[in-house]
Formats: structure tokens, C-alpha cells, sequence
């Protein structure tokens, strides 16, 4: 299974964070979320940003060192759809600017809000027409995808 999926996690309290190449990235203590694209199938993506130990790659790998995954959203699309809802999540949520979208057009593919995001993205996947999937026993996420 291949498609899009969000990480959501929560950073206790407002934070700088060095982001590689992105430099120094302010973080208020909220809740965010993560848009990224697996393309190549689930399984293995996910359970590299599941893994605690691991050499920072993108982005969201420096983000995780500080606030572990919460749950999952996935889409499984057949065709990369990662920006469209970026675009979507772009008119509810704030985001933190050119984390994450280094390889598109997307002013950001990292969100956040003060109240948790769960079912707001739920709904506003819904209504791009996708048939969004909430993990949140994270550690079944390997026996299935």
C-alpha cells in the first residue's frame, strides 16, 4: 500500500530546534501535523519515523528527537496527492514555513494548532474525496503495514 500519510504529535512547550538545512525553527508547545508522501509503500516509512534511533534525514526526523508520533493518518492514493492536501490543511491550520516541502512548491508541509488536529484532518480529507485511516494503536503499526 503506497499514498500519503500525517504524524501527529504534540511538543510540550515552546521550543528552538535546529532543522539541518532549514537552520534554527521555532516551535510553540502545540499540536502539529506532519504531511508526508510513501510512495514506495507504508511500511517502511512509517516505521522509520517510528524508530527512535536513526540519523536525521528530513525534516521531520529532527522534529520527532523532541515529540514522538502520536498517531497516524494514511491515504493510500496511487498517485501523489501529498500536495493537495497541504493546500487544504494550508486554509485551517498555521504552518511552520518550508519545513518539509523542500522538494515542492508547498509553502509547508508541517501544520499546527492549539487543540488536537485528529478530526479536523479527518474531515477535511473526507471532503478532498480521500478515505483517510486513523492509526493510533502505534504499536500494531508494523505487524500491518
Amino acid at each position: 500500500m503506497k499514498g500519503s500519510y500525517i504524524l501527529l504529535v504534540k511538543v510540550l512547550t515552546s521550543q528552538s530546534l535546529d532543522v539541518g538545512s532549514l537552520g534554527s525553527v521555532h516551535l510553540p508547545g502545540r499540536y502539529y501535523a506532519y504531511l508526508g508522501s510513501a510512495m514506495g509503500g507504508f511500511k517502511s516509512r512509517l516505521n522509520r519515523h517510528l524508530r527512535e534511533e536513526k540519523d536525521p534525514k528530513w525534516h521531520i526526523d529532527y522534529l520527532l528527537q523532541i515529540a514522538p508520533v502520536n498517531s497516524i493518518i494514511i491515504c493510500e492514493a496511487g498517485k501523489k496527492v501529498e500536495c493537495t492536501i497541504a493546500q487544504a490543511l494550508a486554509t485551517r491550520f498555521e504552518a511552520v514555513p518550508a519545513f518539509g516541502s523542500s522538494d515542492c512548491d508547498c509553502p509547508s508541509h508541517l501544520f499546527y494548532d492549539d487543540t488536537n488536529m485528529e478530526q479536523p484532518i479527518l474531515r477535511i480529507l473526507r471532503w478532498l474525496n480521500l478515505k483517510p485511516k486513523l492509526l493510533d494503536d502505534l504499536g500494531r503499526v508494523k505487524e500491518y503495514y
